[in-house]
């Protein structure tokens, strides 16, 4: 898959992607905001795991963020089955020293384009932390409208912490 937006694209994870992933992914800012499956530090064997395990998903729901040939971080979303078929939760990162250029942002509103119409889906979310502002920020900007505040629903770090949920919902959708 790939998928150009201003300034780079979204892309197939490749196996000699992995010395960019683990450096971006190795940042205690950059973990503080993902669920524990990510770990840190963030090993070359952690990218390989993680590159293995995105090319094991089909369908593909797992993509590399490249600036200028080098993966700068990660988005990807999980379908939902049984009566949420038509939904997904989506989540990304991207390297620290490429915050506040809009890219996440890009990023956003195209990969939600892509699953929507790959995927007929009709509704995808994203919880972030409620300290994660500037994540809450590019939900709003891709298109994303607030649905509330989940209080103590998360887990990390060694504290309990509130998420905010977030959605983008297609009104006009047909099964």
């Amino acid at each position: 898959m790939q998928l150009e937006f201003e300034g780079g694209e979204i892309r197939s994870w490749r196996v000699d992607d992995e010395t960019s992933l683990a450096f971006q992914a190795n940042n205690r800012k950059i973990w503080e905001n993902l669920r524990d499956a990510a770990p840190l530090p963030y090993t070359i064997d952690n990218a390989r795991e993680f590159i293995e395990l995105a090319h094991a998903k089909s369908p593909e729901t797992y993509f590399c963020i490249d600036i200028a040939g080098k993966a700068v971080g990660s988005i990807g979303y999980i379908l939902n089955d049984n009566i949420h078929r038509f939904t997904a939760e989506i989540g990304y990162w991207l390297g620290e020293e490429f915050w506040g250029r809009g890219i996440t942002t890009a990023v956003m509103r195209k990969i939600t384009t892509y699953a929507i119409k790959t995927h007929n889906l009709h509704r995808i979310y994203a919880v972030p932390f409620e300290s994660n502002q500037a994540s809450c920020r590019v939900l709003e900007k891709a298109g994303y409208q607030f649905e509330g505040r989940m209080i103590k629903s998360g887990y990390k770090d060694g504290k309990l912490v509130n998420q905010m949920h977030y959605a983008h919902v297609v009104d006009t959708w047909r099964p």
